[in-house]
């Protein structure tokens, strides 16, 4: 008895060490989504060839497949075992930022980039920007991930219909009015981040979820500004302040969207010990000044 006790006690210890070290490396690898995914039917074909609006699609989908698909799949709504409560609360808060920062760009996407006044709205973007409002902790009727599916394939049909003759798609009009609104919109998001990272009294089980949440929103943001980029290219060609400027975002969003310490610590500004949500603040804030300056750029 005592000999199995034993062997059962060294096994929760192996357990208490190793799968920290296996969702901390796993999530490491995760967090790195690549950039080169192609564009439905612009394959061979210059940026000015590509109808507006199929990047930005394309770039939202990616991000929302590359949870779904990923080893452990979404996790906010896992089962208490192998969920946000016990093991993975930390890639469940940062896939809640995911989607909070996926709805507010798909809803500019849907209310302003590619609608006009009394223009209708597109109806594919009416369903995925619906179906990314379904609640990320339901496992059952419907499950998350089935609503969250639903609005990738969403998006997708939006960009092949932008490739159809005639369009079946509204195409991103491409204006600077409708830009400021999605430049406003991830400010705000990021002074939510920072707001909650720069907190002076913080409880000590909220700093990590405030940390992956600020970096669920770098991530989308991040992986956003290339396609932005690609809507926006005929303004960024003849004003390479912009250009410059997007760039300079990316490059901190970025670094926010892949900064995993091994454990989320809240050392004094004077300790030893690491004040990670500082850190991540950090780069919160530069991404932040940066589109702060490509709103005043737009404006001008």
């Amino acid at each position: 008895m005592q000999k199995a006790l034993g062997i059962l006690g060294g096994l929760v210890l192996a357990a208490l060490v190793v799968v920290p070290l296996v969702l901390h490396f796993g999530q490491r690898s995760h967090d790195r989504l690549p950039r080169d995914a192609m564009i439905p039917g612009a394959e061979g074909k210059p940026p000015e060839a590509i109808p507006p609006g199929a990047a930005y699609a394309t770039a939202a989908a990616e991000i929302i497949e590359h949870e779904l698909q990923a080893t452990t799949g979404w996790r906010p709504n896992d089962i208490f075992l192998w969920g946000p409560g016990l093991w993975a609360d930390n890639n469940s808060n940062r896939q809640l930022g995911i989607l909070q920062a996926l709805r507010e760009t798909i809803r500019v996407f849907k209310d302003h980039l590619t609608k006009v006044s009394s223009d209708v709205y597109d109806q594919n973007l009416v369903a995925a920007d619906n179906d990314l409002r379904n609640d990320p902790r339901k496992w059952a009727f419907p499950s998350a991930e089935s609503r969250y599916e639903s609005a990738a394939r969403g998006l997708r049909n939006y960009a092949a219909g932008l490739f159809d003759v005639p369009q079946t798609s509204r195409p991103i009009n491409t204006r600077n009015v409708e830009l400021i609104r999605l430049i406003q919109s991830w400010t705000d998001l990021l002074g939510d981040a920072h707001a909650e990272l720069y907190k002076s009294q913080i409880d000590w089980f909220a700093i990590d979820d405030a940390f992956y949440r600020a970096q669920g929103y770098c991530h989308v943001i991040a992986h956003m500004i290339p396609a932005v980029e690609q809507e926006y290219h005929r303004e960024l060609d003849s004003r390479p302040v912009l250009k410059t400027l997007f760039g300079e975002a990316e490059d901190p969003l970025e670094r926010c969207a892949r900064l995993k310490p091994l454990v989320v610590f809240n050392g004094g500004d004077t300790g030893f010990i690491a004040n990670h949500r500082r850190n991540m603040d950090v780069y919160v804030n530069e991404g932040r000044q940066k589109l702060y300056s490509i709103r005043e750029e737009l404006e001008k």
